[in-house]
């Protein structure tokens, strides 16, 4: 079932990218809502960031945060649930 995992890894990227859309978050934070570790985080930033996201990490009081400056980046496939 390579094609079954390969999805869900191409929903956890839109999933992440919909969320930092939607607000800053930390790894920590983004970890959470997609349900992976924050080792998986950092992979899936620099994967978006290797296809052309714009993703740039910004300190802030309470810490680092993962910010999308272009909300014209590339699209991700839509991949149905």
């Amino acid at each position: 079932m390579p094609y079954e995992r390969a999805r869900q890894i191409e929903i956890r990227f839109h999933d992440a990218v919909r969320q930092i859309k939607k607000e800053p978050l930390n790894a920590r934070e983004l970890a959470a809502i997609l349900v992976v570790s924050t080792s998986t985080v950092q992979r899936i930033i620099a994967e978006l960031r290797r296809r052309g996201y714009s993703i740039r990490s910004v300190r802030e009081a309470s810490g680092w945060r993962y910010e999308l400056l272009d909300h014209h980046s590339p699209q991700i496939e839509e991949v149905s649930s």
